[in-house]
């Protein structure tokens, strides 16, 4: 199929990468995000212009944080873009010229790692993004499943928790309000509030208040014991786990993938999940249990998974 463009859309900047059929990055082309939706349409453009200079390419896969219609053509809503259903393939193709796809971002991380990751190997795989939310995506039988309308998977806002914490997609008790970077940071701070004294290493990595404590600091105070930083990822691991193991009940997978930010403490977050996981899996005890598998691609997950999926055929077909 040749070379293609995957497109990374990032808060600050946006990244288009070319990428041979074996997921490996042959040159990035980088721009500022603009603050405008219609901006950012012109520098996805000039990033894959940027980027195929000296290339042959034969397609274009942009990853996009929001929900994209099954056709691969229109963003129906992004939260962090104000992109209500977006004609953004027809749109970046006017302005390259070269055939376009649109993806939901975590389902092009999904489908990068593993087609070139964490997944290789395996046909039925479940992938979980740990950032600032939570993202996920889904491949049973070697295929991408989207959905009939193009949006499964959007793991984060599942809810956990009846009439829980508030989300900022509207709803209340969503995953990822108790499994994300934004919970850790949550956890630690409440805790750091209640008993000052189990976090001196964790407030000295800050200003000294609970409220100046940011996730680097509680995985770097974690890293040296601290008994809240410890504490606060055994929380966040509980979710994480018990998440996973309704996961299995619905895919039965062969491996989950946990990516995004937080998979980057390893051992630190993932031992915790596979045993919270294995506590609230249903039948654990006596049934095949699926590995707990840190991803590989770290942040060019998304961009080669992009990339990747431009060669693929329209899932309508």
């Amino acid at each position: 199929m040749g070379l293609t463009i995957g497109v990374d859309i990032g808060g600050t900047k946006i990244a288009a990468g070319v990428v041979d059929e074996d997921g490996n990055i042959l040159s990035v082309h980088k721009v500022p995000t603009p603050g405008t939706p219609e901006g950012i349409v012109d520098a996805i453009a000039s990033a894959v212009e940027g980027a195929r200079a000296g290339h042959e390419i034969v397609g274009v896969g942009i990853g996009a944080a929001g929900y994209v219609n099954r056709q691969r053509s229109t963003v129906y809503f992004a939260p962090n873009i104000y992109w209500r259903n977006e004609p953004l393939k027809e749109k970046v193709e006017a302005r390259t010229g070269l055939p376009v796809v649109v993806e939901n971002d975590a389902n092009a991380a999904a489908w990068g790692e593993y087609k070139f990751g964490a997944g290789k190997g395996h046909r039925n795989v479940i992938c979980i993004t740990l950032g600032t939310g939570l993202g996920g995506g889904v491949i049973i039988g070697n295929k991408l499943r989207r959905g009939h309308f193009g949006v499964a998977a959007e793991f984060g806002h599942i809810r956990m928790v009846p009439d829980g914490l508030l989300c900022g997609c509207g709803s209340q008790g969503c995953w990822e309000q108790y499994a994300s970077g934004r919970a850790l940071v949550r956890y630690a701070t409440q805790r750091a509030n209640a008993t000052p004294e189990n976090a001196e290493t964790l407030l000295s990595l800050g200003d000294g208040t609970p409220e100046g404590i940011e996730g680097k600091h509680v995985s770097m105070a974690a890293r040296q014991g601290d008994p809240v930083a410890v504490d606060s990822y055994r929380e966040l691991a509980r979710w994480v786990g018990a998440g996973l193991a309704d996961l299995a009940s619905l895919f039965d997978p062969s491996a989950f993938i946990v990516g995004g930010g937080l998979s980057e403490e390893g051992e630190l977050v993932l031992d915790p999940i596979r045993k919270s996981y294995k506590r609230w899996l249903v039948g654990g005890n006596w049934r095949p249990v699926a590995e707990v598998r840190a991803a590989e691609l770290g942040n060019k997950a998304g961009l080669v998974g992009a990339a990747d999926l431009a060669r693929q055929p329209d899932p309508i077909m």
